[in-house]
């Protein structure tokens, strides 16, 4: 018989002859409420504890020679999540060796987990750190915020084990501890000089010269080289979508005006030009358009000294959240593959998930290298989920990542029953 087939025959009687809701539920117990000071507590922790070693042991007897691992997938996985897990082992025959994450509206949610990583996913986090995969932290906010939460949500140890690495404000910097010299790669270091420069002029320009729309309304994130406007109201509100709308109108011009300083050539209408640039983004042209600014102004009639720099860099836009001045020479999947490198990933095969643009970047690279999967929370932008619909459909509803790093985990446990089975 076919080892794929014998796996899916073996899975099947498993989940049709255990009670795994059961099971699972004395696993989450065990490895999420452990015992404090209170006795009641102890004994209940130990009872559970004691009834979950009973019928794990009686999985292990019901299948000699692979009974722990079916035994560990029962008390871990749904039956989806081990189909799932072997239909994708199946499929690439290898295991994940990285895990690359994005934080914020991924692992955790405003509308579902109160912005707060849920304690399932901290502790899975946990264990695939005890398994020896490390974990790349993927993010647009800055190194100090991300070490902050990580740190509070996994501890200081795992986070400073020399097996995490935290790209930071979408790839301009990594930071991997313990690593000496390359513990941080500041890669903004590495521009054209004149990029540098319009970034600067833009940062020292942003709030100074801002319509009081913007510059009343909003606030500056304090980045190490992104320049990134946040709105002074709840994310996600109307009052937010407004003021990040209006900054997104206003920095535009900005760059433009920026880069033509930069420039040895007569520039009737940088903030035109820069406009129409931007606009080939549909979301952005459709703000500038609400916005009544025009943007048909035709870019191949600017100075080539002009386009050279403005096609370096670019918008990004967050409805309601946020917007940015970023480089397209630095992104996230040039961080990851820094934060590769630094952590000695020769042969990596990662998990991405994220929910922007930013992160499908990372998504494209790893389909093109074949060195991973791709998965993202139901609320992502539509270009990311077209892409992780169109591969392996690992589509997770909001505030729920533990579906999907359960899903990966049980990977791992199916190439063990193939190593167990040879």
């Amino acid at each position: 018989m076919d080892l794929d087939m014998e796996q899916y025959d073996q899975l099947y009687r498993l989940y049709k002859s255990v009670d795994t809701t059961t099971l699972r539920g004395y696993q989450e117990f065990v490895d999420l409420f452990p015992p404090l000071s209170s006795t009641v507590a102890l004994e209940q922790w130990e009872t559970a504890s004691d009834r979950l070693d009973a019928l794990k042991s009686d999985i292990t007897d019901e299948f000699p020679g692979t009974g722990e691992t079916y035994a560990e997938i029962a008390a871990r996985l749904t039956r989806d999540e081990a189909f799932t897990a072997l239909d994708l082992y199946s499929k690439y025959d290898r295991s994940v060796n990285v895990l690359v994450l994005d934080v914020d509206e991924t692992l955790r949610s405003a509308g579902d987990t109160d912005n707060e990583i849920p304690r399932d996913t901290l502790y899975l986090l946990t264990q695939f750190h005890e398994a020896g995969i490390p974990i790349v932290v993927c993010t647009g906010q800055t190194l100090e915020n991300v070490k902050g939460f990580m740190i509070q949500g996994l501890g200081n140890d795992l986070v400073s084990s020399g097996q995490m690495s935290i790209v930071y404000e979408s790839g301009n910097g990594v930071f991997t501890p313990k690593h000496g010299e390359d513990t941080k790669r500041l890669l903004y270091e590495r521009l054209d000089g004149a990029v540098v420069d319009v970034f600067e002029t833009v940062r020292r320009r942003v709030l100074s010269e801002a319509p009081d729309a913007v510059g009343k309304r909003c606030h500056l994130q304090g980045n190490e080289f992104n320049v990134t406007l946040k709105p002074n109201a709840e994310v996600g509100s109307d009052n937010a979508v407004e003021i990040i709308d209006e900054s997104l109108c206003y920095l535009c011009g900005l760059v433009g005006d920026a880069i033509a300083a930069q420039v040895d050539a007569e520039i009737d209408d940088p903030a035109g030009y820069a406009r129409a640039y931007f606009s080939r983004d549909p979301e952005i042209l459709d703000v500038l358009e609400a916005g009544g600014l025009p943007t048909h102004a035709d870019i191949e009639d600017a100075p080539e000294a002009f386009r050279d720099i403005l096609e370096r860099v670019d918008l990004g836009y967050y409805e309601g959240d946020a917007a940015e001045l970023v480089s397209l020479e630095l992104d996230k999947s040039a961080g990851v593959e820094e934060a590769f490198d630094v952590l000695g990933i020769d042969d990596p095969f990662a998990l991405v998930m994220g929910d922007s643009k930013s992160d499908l970047r990372v998504m494209r690279w790893v389909d093109e290298n074949d060195a991973g999967i791709a998965a993202a929370p139901a609320h992502s932008s539509p270009d990311v989920l077209d892409h992780v619909s169109s591969r392996d459909d690992l589509v997770y509803e909001a505030g729920d990542a533990s579906t999907v790093l359960r899903t990966i985990y049980g990977i791992s446990l199916v190439e063990q029953l193939d190593e167990q089975g040879e």
